[in-house]
């Protein structure tokens, strides 16, 4: 845990055993420099205590990462709860969770990620303020697929030389939740072909009927013929077998940790395959979350989500003059914002 904590360059982890509840909760809190932390809880079985505690930290970077490049005054944190075994009291158990966050005082603020929802946070939000997505907020999934979508309008401009339409174009989105569903939604709108993957054959046949997509079998999705492979499920489908099978000229899409390795940023490059940074072009739903949490207005809700798409065109100009893996630029764009007078100390 220590070395993990030493290389992503955490500030702190924070771990809670709640006997009552059963809760078992790891929050990971990356960079509070710009401002608190802000990152989703994430509510998943995971198969060790390794595993959780690896997921809050490269989420909690990401984080970081996505706000420092969404230029909000915030840092970046995530927290994840093991999902009990057998029968739980989930009342009981998110209020817990509650009392864990309000015990940071604010240095930390929570949102729905995979597995949790609003009426997760409305029970959260009876223990802390320092809680977001409420019913009282809203749900930020559809800013998140906004984002999406105008990163992808960027990535067709570098890819094909023109981003102002989808018309014609071919994209294979893998994973029908709250986000991807809204995001086949803006790309039929714009006239794309769809072909869809889920692990929920229902969501899979409601994207047939109501967009003419089609569907296929989520272990053939990243391998489908396409002009951009769209990734918004859970995280680590671009490994080193994968990214060798793509069929796509780029990928863009709304899960974090897309890359299972930086490496596969690199082996992405040497295909040439142009690659949204993760967690540039799904920054959508930290921006509505901090904004509602700032009670800022609609309008600049908006203007910073179609930001996305004019910092990923910054970032894969940069790629373009240094000849390097975009993961690599956008890294470095984070770090300089995160760790600036760190770096140039490190470099004089």
């Amino acid at each position: 845990m220590f070395r993990q904590i030493t290389e992503a360059r955490m500030n702190d982890i924070h771990i809670k055993y709640d006997e009552h509840s059963g809760l078992k909760s790891i929050i990971a809190i990356h960079n509070t420099r710009r401002g608190p932390s802000l990152g989703g809880c994430r509510f998943i079985p995971y198969p060790s205590f390794d595993d959780a505690v690896t997921d809050a930290i490269r989420l909690a970077q990401g984080m970081s990462y996505k706000a420092a490049l969404a230029g909000l005054d915030l840092g970046g944190g995530k927290s994840v709860i093991m999902m009990p075994e057998g029968d739980f009291d989930r009342t009981e158990l998110f209020s817990a969770f509650g009392r864990f966050v309000d015990e940071l005082g604010g240095r930390y603020i929570t949102a729905i990620d995979s597995g949790t929802g609003v009426s997760d946070m409305d029970i959260i939000a009876t223990q802390t303020r320092h809680v977001s997505c409420t019913s009282a907020s809203g749900n930020p999934a559809p800013s998140t697929a906004r984002g999406v979508y105008y990163g992808i309008l960027s990535t067709l401009k570098v890819h094909k030389g023109f981003g102002n339409t989808l018309k014609g174009m071919t994209l294979a989105v893998q994973g029908l939740g709250n986000v991807g569903y809204a995001l086949c939604q803006l790309l039929h709108r714009d006239g794309a072909r769809l072909v869809v993957s889920d692990i929920d054959d229902d969501k899979v046949e409601q994207c047939i009927r109501e967009f003419g997509a089609r569907g296929v079998n989520p272990a053939e999705i990243h391998s489908t013929p396409c002009d951009i492979f769209s990734p918004c499920g859970l995280g680590g489908i671009l490994n080193e077998q994968t990214i060798d099978q793509l069929q796509c000229g780029a990928v863009a899409g709304s899960a974090n940790n897309q890359l299972l390795t930086p490496e596969c940023g690199e082996q992405l490059f040497n295909r040439g395959i142009l690659y949204a940074p993760d967690y540039l072009i799904n920054a959508g739903g930290l921006i509505f979350v901090a904004m509602m949490h700032a009670r800022k207005s609609n309008e600049e809700l908006n203007h910073r989500i179609k930001g996305i798409g004019e910092t990923l065109l910054q970032v894969f100009r940069r790629q373009q003059q240094q000849q390097e893996p975009v993961n690599r630029i956008a890294d470095q764009m984070a770090e300089a914002m995160l760790f600036g007078d760190e770096i140039r100390q490190l470099t004089a």
